[in-house]
């Protein structure tokens, strides 16, 4: 993969810290600042693959942060915070009880008064069609490695945004179909937990992006009463690099998951659906570096502290990496012509200076893309509560508002790192 130039890195990094000595970065006017959740992880009382699975923390999706029944503390809470957009799911399997089957009123009517709540707070919703999870059905019949799977997700679909044309304009088709298939076919940390499956995992991204392609004309067609419809779908874009330039295996093993990973999962969806989608979403985190074939991040196996004394920072979960973004975002800019929305970036950790240190680095990334050039129209922080992260359950703390998952009533507290946010919101600025 091309990366950026030593003279480009120590440039990003001087920009950084200048932006830390008191210089004021100012975003565009009617830029999007929102937070993000997924159902799975905040709703509870679901089922999915995801409601029998048992994480390593020995706990499951249920009740998650109970958001199914409190989603209207959740939008006080972003009033709180002085967000402006929410990214949010809607669940495919509360909504279709059968391939081609009508959508669950009571279920429709449930969404159609958070979103309402939502607009009448000034709030932007982003709809998540796909976000790692799906019917039942969908799952007994194969999943997205079976092919049907593609015209039944278009009529839900179909269904879906004229029922909420009213209340939705911007819609995000797949969230990081990338890490979904990867972790439930290569890597086997997802249902249904297959490893090694690489043209499966070929396949489901093949499935997704044709799809995503279909879904983005109805979504074009159907319109919104609110304004110009948008669609696209979201993707990890991952930083995968040798710990050591001159380790030949370490090498070869970023290559081969920058190509899988990134390169064959933007050529199959936007190299053919360009033409389709308004939008590409850009989840960004940092990087994976190998060393002796190993990925040297906390998701591995190896302690912040063992990854500290070879010179990689991370939080809970990746290494940070706050320079690439700006070059992943030139590069996916210039490669899918398309606006671009940062549909996630966070950080996992108790140490809130920590975080705080890395929002403000990456959010001068950002502001670099842009100054160059980059169409982004929005940052949506990763997470608005502390929630279920998938196979590590309630041990990753993402949140903005913190949950204590050790009482039944599930408290909601302010983070430090939320009265940041809100300075940010608040200010169009950094």
């Amino acid at each position: 993969m091309e990366l950026p130039s030593t003279a480009e890195v120590l440039y990003a990094r001087s920009m950084s810290h200048a932006s830390n000595q008191g210089n004021t970065l100012r975003f565009p006017p009617g830029f999007l600042w929102g937070t993000a959740t997924s159902t799975t992880q905040i709703e509870g009382h679901i089922n999915n693959e995801w409601t029998g699975f048992v994480a390593r923390d020995g706990r499951t999706c249920h009740p998650a942060c109970d958001s199914y029944h409190r989603y209207g503390e959740d939008i006080q809470w972003m009033g709180e915070l002085g967000v402006n957009a929410y990214r949010m799911g809607i669940e495919w399997s509360r909504l279709q009880s059968a391939a081609y089957g009508p959508l669950d009123q009571a279920e429709l009517a449930r969404y159609a008064d958070q979103l309402n709540r939502l607009n009448a707070a000034g709030i932007v919703p982003m709809i998540v069609l796909h976000h790692f999870s799906n019917p039942p059905w969908i799952n007994a019949g194969g999943g997205w490695v079976n092919p049907s799977t593609v015209p039944a997700f278009v009529d839900y679909v179909a269904r879906l945004v004229l029922a909420l044309r009213d209340r939705v304009r911007i819609w995000n088709t797949f969230n990081e179909p990338d890490t979904y298939a990867c972790c439930s076919y290569f890597i086997g940390q997802f249902p249904p937990l297959k490893k090694a499956r690489l043209l499966t995992y070929r396949k489901v991204i093949r499935h997704m992006a044709q799809a995503h392609q279909q879904v983005c004309r109805v979504i074009r067609e159907t319109g919104s009463d609110l304004g110009p419809v948008e669609a696209g779908f979201s993707k990890n874009w991952t930083y995968f690099q040798a710990y050591r330039k001159r380790s030949p295996w370490d090498a070869l093993a970023a290559k081969f998951a920058h190509a899988q990973f990134n390169e064959f999962v933007l050529r199959s969806f936007i190299a053919e659906g360009r033409d389709f989608a308004t939008f590409l979403g850009v989840n960004y985190y940092g990087r994976v570096r190998f060393k002796n074939m190993q990925p040297l991040v906390p998701a591995f196996g190896f302690s912040c502290e063992e990854l500290s004394s070879l010179g990689v920072a991370c939080d809970d979960m990746l290494e940070r990496h706050p320079t690439g973004l700006e070059f992943a975002l030139k590069r996916m800019h210039q490669q899918s012509g398309l606006p671009i929305y940062l549909t996630e970036h966070g950080c996992a950790s108790g140490d809130e200076t920590f975080r705080e240190q890395d929002l403000r680095e990456n959010l001068a990334a950002l502001h670099r893309a842009i100054s160059s050039g980059v169409d982004v129209r929005g940052f949506f922080y990763w997470s608005l509560l502390d929630n279920f992260e998938w196979q590590f359950g309630y041990s990753k703390k993402f949140g903005l508002i913190g949950v204590d998952f050790t009482d039944d009533r599930l408290p909601r507290k302010m983070k430090p790192l939320g009265h940041v946010y809100r300075g940010v919101c608040s200010e169009n600025a950094i």
